[in-house]
């Protein structure tokens, strides 16, 4: 079996470094992949929009299963362009994706479908949002409509930060076309977690439990970023909350993208608030979350193929996942500056001495070049390990991660130990 996926991230490195694991597999691509996956998949240089070039490529090459990381070939219509050929691909379809690329879209559904959300207002020009905020009670958080790469969040204090969060997606087009809307929503209080699970249309299979570490300082402090760490399982969730999160997220939100036409297959994450009240939705994603997948991934001990071929085949029915009861976590090193802008192109050193202390490293922004391994994006390396304690696996990471070095290294010292 051949397998290809889409993506050059710490995600994606560790999909292929699963789906290797399988005995169905023969043969692994990677577009455009990264240096850490050299070892397990032949890298092709096709970029992650290019999706008329990477159906050609699945059509020439005759490959069974296409796997897309990033939200950007979902939101052009990748999977609507494979479906068009017959070529399997795990993924949801443009109308599908809009849960993730069009938030004022998700704000509307989940009202309409009674999924528990933030309240909130859709704007359209920056003077109708700046007139809003006289009225508005804060804190509040200001959210660009369509994809920011995580970063076009802003929770915002007092009345000045909301203005100028407005002004940067709306006036000075910070995000470009992703900035032409803004959602304003109610702030809310309570513990935020990770859910994802695996959508074959009608049936859903539930994976292990993460909470990941987004804003860039320790304290969850600082501006928001694609993902600085990640633990699995969430601590905050027993059994009758992981049901309730089924009950009124994930199941209507399935059913309601049915009945409108937008059948969904592929994964579908919700981005959770658990409060007082219960689970609260502040985002949906149509794909894998990055670093959760790197923690949940390293959890499982079935056939990742399998579940994502049953998804893409609409036959859920007989597939089912069997965990790792230990614990696991993920450090993100990142370049000082991240999420704004930050030096590249330092050589990377000691990662085979931190390995030696079993942890796994998956790379995200990195590059070979003839000075050897070197920086070349904002996360820059994903540090990952399991053990039977939250503590000890943390212990162990940060212990591996004594031994990595780069210029402008940076990274939280506080995931596992945070509880947010």
């Amino acid at each position: 079996m051949k397998v290809l996926i889409i993506g050059s991230g710490g995600r994606e490195h560790a999909m292929v470094k699963k789906i290797s694991q399988s005995k169905r597999v023969d043969r692994i691509y990677a577009a455009p992949g990264n240096p850490g996956m050299a070892e397990l998949a032949e890298r092709i240089d096709v970029k992650p929009a290019s999706i008329i070039e990477l159906a050609d490529f699945a059509q020439e090459h005759k490959i069974d299963l296409t796997v897309v990381g990033p939200e950007q070939p979902l939101a052009l219509g990748i999977v609507d362009e494979f479906n068009s050929r017959n070529l399997r691909i795990f993924g949801p379809t443009q109308k599908a994706a809009m849960i993730e690329t069009s938030k004022s879209f998700a704000k509307e559904f989940m009202r309409k479908n009674n999924i528990p959300t933030p309240e909130f207002k859709v704007f359209g020009s920056a003077a109708e949002a700046l007139d809003h905020l006289v009225r508005a009670p804060f804190p509040l958080v200001v959210k660009a409509d369509g994809l920011a790469a995580g970063k076009g969040v802003y929770v915002c204090r007092k009345k000045d930060e909301a203005a100028e969060a407005i002004n940067e997606i709306m006036v000075e087009g910070k995000y470009g076309k992703s900035g032409e809307q803004v959602v304003i929503e109610d702030f809310l209080s309570g513990s935020e977690m990770s859910f994802m699970a695996v959508c074959d249309g009608k049936r859903i299979l539930p994976l292990a439990t993460s909470m990941d570490y987004k804003k860039a300082l320790e304290g969850d402090k600082g501006p928001n970023t694609g993902g600085m760490g990640a633990i699995s399982p969430a601590p905050q969730v027993g059994r009758d909350l992981f049901n309730q999160i089924m009950k009124s997220v994930i199941q209507p939100a399935v059913s309601g993208l049915k009945f409108e036409n937008k059948e969904y297959k592929g994964l579908l994450y919700a981005g959770l608030m658990i409060t007082r009240e219960g689970p609260q939705v502040l985002e949906f994603n149509a794909r894998f979350g990055d670093p959760e997948t790197q923690v949940v991934l390293m959890r499982l001990k079935s056939d990742l193929v399998d579940i994502l071929e049953g998804a893409a085949d609409e036959n859920l029915f007989e597939v089912g996942c069997e965990w790792d009861e230990n614990v696991s976590g993920c450090v993100v090193l990142a370049l000082r500056g991240y999420p704004g802008t930050y030096p590249t192109g330092s050589r990377i050193q000691g990662l085979q001495r931190a390995k030696s202390l079993g942890v796994e490293v998956f790379h995200a922004g990195t590059a070979m070049t003839n000075d050897g391994l070197v920086t070349s994006g904002g996360r820059v390396l994903n540090v990952c390990a399991t053990g039977p304690t939250l503590k000890e696996t943390m212990a162990k990471i940060y212990d591996g991660i004594s031994f990595i070095t780069f210029d402008d290294m940076v990274f939280r010292r506080d995931i596992g130990w945070s509880r947010k």
